[in-house]
């Protein structure tokens, strides 16, 4: 496996993040193998809103960069924790040098990590290094944050799974969010078969978003579905459909969950500040309501 990548977290301007009490061992397994009573009789769900958005540096439809536009769509998307790629932080002139996580961060007033795929020394001495990957934003506290490269062959851009742990209302939810390889299905394929040995078997509910450049029913897509529940295809309506914003004829972004979270519902929003638009769905994690242990 390749070795973590530097990984930076982010103080957005609200509290700092509170510690939440760890799952026991094997208790996600406990409640797929007896639901009922592993959650008890009064355990409620927990609703989190969960959005994936590749931002293409905030430079939309008309070309024209515009972070605060990118901004407020997310904050239009109502989601409680956002996966976003193509983030720059000091890249460069097509993004003014700015570190768009932080800023981002500061407008919604949500916590973030940022995960550094491709990560350069500066123009100038004593300049901030020029970084480009992945983020999470999340308006729940981020408990733990890690971000590990993913294979590549042939020279292609390195891409990254960034892994946060998050607390929604005490009940811990660990968030993978990636970019995959967009010109070699070779190379997705390796990249899924490492993302799914990082994901592994956690004891947390698992939410993965992420521009995976794949459609459904491709040999990438199929091999995450046998671990993971495509949320779109779970409740979305139509065709779902992200990419190009302007008038999207492909699926290619997704949020994707264990099987011990139901999606209620999904949704694509129609967007102007990327060449993407963003996915959302509507998640209950464990709760009285939930039927747990649905993989497959």
């Amino acid at each position: 496996m390749p070795a973590a990548a530097a990984l930076l977290a982010l103080a957005a301007p609200l509290a700092a993040p509170a510690a939440a009490a760890p799952a026991a061992p094997g208790a996600r397994a406990a409640r797929a193998a007896d639901p009922a009573g592993a959650r008890g009789p009064q355990a409620p769900d927990r609703a989190v809103v969960v959005a994936s958005y590749n931002i293409h540096h905030g430079v939309g439809v008309d070309g024209r960069l515009d972070l605060e536009r990118i901004a407020r769509e997310v904050r239009a998307t109502g989601a409680d924790v956002v996966g976003l790629q193509e983030v720059d932080r000091h890249w460069g002139e097509r993004s003014g040098f700015r570190d768009q996580a932080a800023e981002l961060a500061r407008m919604l007033r949500m916590h973030v990590a940022y995960g550094a795929n491709l990560d350069l020394d500066p123009l100038q001495p004593g300049q901030p290094r020029r970084q480009y990957g992945t983020a999470v934003l999340s308006d729940r506290p981020i408990l733990e944050a890690r971000n590990t490269l993913l294979p590549r062959t042939g020279g292609r851009e390195q891409r990254g799974v960034l892994e946060v742990l998050v607390n929604v209302r005490g009940v811990p939810l660990r968030v993978f969010g990636t970019h995959l390889q967009h010109d070699s299905q070779q190379e997705r394929l390796l990249q899924v078969a490492a993302l799914k040995e990082v994901i592994g078997t956690p004891d947390e509910s698992v939410v993965v978003v992420g521009d995976l450049n794949a459609r459904p029913g491709t040999p990438e897509i199929d091999a995450l579905l046998e671990d993971l529940v495509d949320a779109w295809a779970e409740a979305g309506v139509g065709d779902g459909y992200t990419l190009p914003a302007e008038d999207p004829t492909a699926r290619i972004d997704y949020v994707m969950h264990s099987g011990d979270v139901v999606a209620r519902t999904a949704a694509v929003l129609a967007t102007e500040g990327s060449d993407h638009r963003p996915v959302v769905a509507d998640l209950a994690l464990p709760g009285a309501e939930v039927g747990l242990g649905r993989r497959g």
